[in-house]
């Protein structure tokens, strides 16, 4: 029996969370993101602003430079997880088969709901949107592939030309809330039309060469011999042709393994003073630290990502003894990484700390020596204390 797969996409997901929390944005073109004098990005834009041209991660002066009177929103992260998290537990009273894959998106295999899918897709359509007041655009097919495909073109078919902001006049545009359904057999006759670059694993160079051979849509590459894309693409080629085909039979997954945590930091101008590296890379630890502990892992593998003005970015990389959750080695074993890398006053735009080689932490049998038990349980409640009120509420004694 043939699967039904739902792919859901909450559209332009930072804006619309904003826009529930001052209704007097809504029309208006805005975007999510940093301050254009610190070389702020946009993360999300309003569909007022994107047909004026402004897009994500866009330079946020160009931004201005295409909408003088484009409203800057400061990103709140935890407020779009929270969203998040409310939608994905409308996903999940659905159906326990649920692969959360971004913030804003998420398969769900329905092919055991007896609610016909059309009907299923409009009733959670208009239940995230009555509840939440967020909206959404969903594509229903019988693989994650296709369905995914079908929202983006649904998408776009939703926001037809009638529908464009004039630029004069700033007119109100809405998000699309597009649905788009293809039956069961029609897979590949649904893809064909469609440009080749819609295909995930289709970057600019592959696209590239694909015009060269005079491929431009997902057809053309059907058409294609299996052996002679292998033989182009290598297993690429492979993927390629069995997508074109309209052929995706990866399962939804409910659980990912982690394999690594990591934070990094971009300045809004560059650094050169080594106490304010060193307080992020201990501000960053200490927040590495906590989502191992949070999680109850350990990494083994404490990495450093630095990047220098011109863009040239670097990372080094260290395997300790034992496993550990502890802010201070992994603090002590990435400073050294720093140290062996920069150069005194040296300027930095970027830096990052990951750990990997992560699993179940091990327990050391001292009393109070860094991963101990009870050293890790005093630990525990300093988290609990300040993700409650705030990380000021307690510091370490110097």
């Amino acid at each position: 029996m043939p699967r039904t797969i739902l792919h859901v996409d909450l559209d332009a997901f930072y804006c619309s969370v904003e826009e529930t929390q001052n209704p007097a944005l809504r029309g208006k073109p805005f975007a999510v993101g940093g301050k254009p004098n610190e070389r702020g990005v946009v993360a999300s834009c309003s569909y007022a602003a994107r047909a004026l041209g402004i897009r994500s991660a866009m330079p946020m002066s160009r931004a201005l430079q295409l909408c003088r009177q484009l409203i800057i929103v400061p990103g709140r992260h935890k407020l779009y997880s929270e969203y998040s998290e409310k939608v994905m537990e409308r996903l999940r009273a659905l159906t326990p088969f649920v692969e959360q894959i971004s913030i804003d998106e998420a398969f769900l295999d329905i092919s055991d709901i007896r609610h016909p899918p059309a009907r299923l897709a409009l009733d959670l359509q208009t239940g995230i949107k009555n509840e939440l007041h967020l909206p959404s655009s969903i594509g229903i097919a019988s693989n994650k592939l296709v369905a995914k495909i079908a929202t983006e073109v649904g998408k776009k078919s939703s926001l037809r030309p009638e529908r464009s902001v004039a630029k004069s006049k700033g007119s109100d545009v809405g998000p699309p809330f597009g649905l788009t359904i293809v039956p069961f057999g029609d897979e590949a006759k649904f893809l064909a039309p469609l440009p080749a670059d819609m295909f995930w694993g289709v970057g600019p160079k592959t696209y590239a060469r694909l015009t060269e051979l005079g491929i431009h849509t997902i057809g053309d590459i059907a058409n294609w011999p299996e052996k002679e894309l292998v033989h182009l693409f290598g297993e690429n080629g492979r993927d390629l042709w069995r997508h074109a085909q309209g052929i995706d039979n990866r399962p939804i997954v409910t659980e990912y393994e982690t394999k690594s945590i990591s934070q990094e930091t971009t300045f809004n101008v560059d650094v050169r003073d080594e106490k304010t590296l060193e307080k992020t890379l201990r501000e960053q630890s200490k927040d590495v630290a906590r989502q191992l502990r949070k999680n109850d892992l350990a990494g083994k593998t404490v990495k450093l990502k630095i990047r220098w003005p011109d863009f040239t970015t670097l990372s080094r990389q260290v395997t300790l003894p034992t496993s550990t959750d502890s802010e201070d080695e992994i603090f002590k074993a990435v400073l050294k990484l720093l140290h062996t890398v920069r150069k005194p006053n040296q300027a930095v735009r970027l830096i990052g700390v990951g750990v990997s080689g992560i699993g179940a932490p091990v327990r050391q049998l001292s009393l109070w020596g860094a991963g101990s038990e009870k050293s890790r349980k005093l630990q525990e409640v300093v988290d609990q204390l300040q993700e409650k009120y705030g990380r000021d509420v307690i510091h370490k004694g110097e």
